[in-house]
């Protein structure tokens, strides 16, 4: 990246905390799932930020969860990086068509995983109707785990990246949520894991039209 570009960037995250492992490799899954909301997704491609706060998550509780692609112990070419340490980006193609973004959690060999399911836009918007190809922002720009990577830049090839580093990165700016206004429900489109489909394992900012699917379940008291 050229230092001009560098040095934009560190202007524009300046206040920004980006997170730390520690963070990452706690035992809770859904712990983490549910303090990523309000936190800020971004990337730096080709010098290029692009940044929203998250506002929708689903948690992946690895070999115990039968929604997880790492139920059972799981291991094939495309899940090994599911077993990397907490803070790893995991991106998979669904449906050949819409490339996924997962953050790996918990430590070594303990596959959890948070996938990003919704953000809302706050830098680089510009950049993003260019390469999602529209002309106008709305509420789908980033609604929908597929549109997120998608105006994000992240592909399959991004797959186990190193999140503490600024080609992907997740941070902190500050902004506190109460917990009225988060609402929790179960995942959407597992209804192949059984019983655990019902699993309340969806987090989402209420009343955020970025948020995809249903908005309204369980609040948090």
């Amino acid at each position: 990246m050229k230092g001009s570009k560098r040095n934009d960037i560190e202007k524009d995250i300046a206040g920004w905390q980006i997170l730390n492992q520690s963070f990452y490799t706690r035992p809770s899954v859904l712990a983490i799932a549910k303090e990523l909301l309000g936190k800020i997704l971004a990337t730096t491609f080709d010098g290029k930020l692009t940044a929203g706060r998250i506002v929708e998550t689903e948690a992946y509780n690895g070999v115990v969860d039968k929604a997880s692609h790492a139920w059972g112990g799981r291991r094939t070419n495309r899940t090994e990086i599911m077993y990397a340490n907490g803070g790893t980006s995991y991106v998979y193609l669904c449906y050949g068509i819409h490339h996924l973004f997962n953050i790996v959690t918990n430590v070594e060999d303990t596959p959890h995983a948070v996938l990003i399911r919704a953000v809302e836009p706050m830098i680089g918007i510009d950049i993003m109707l260019e390469r999602v190809g529209k002309q106008k922002a709305d509420f789908t720009l980033t609604k929908g785990p597929g549109n997120v990577s998608k105006a994000l830049g992240i592909y399959t090839h991004h797959s186990g990246l190193d999140l503490l580093q600024t080609d992907i990165f997740i941070a902190d700016d500050g902004f506190k949520l109460k917990k009225p206004d988060i609402i929790t429900t179960p995942r959407i489109g597992v209804d192949y894991a059984g019983d655990d489909a019902a699993l309340p394992y969806r987090f989402i900012i209420k009343d955020n039209p970025y948020v995809s699917g249903k908005k309204q379940k369980k609040p948090e008291k």
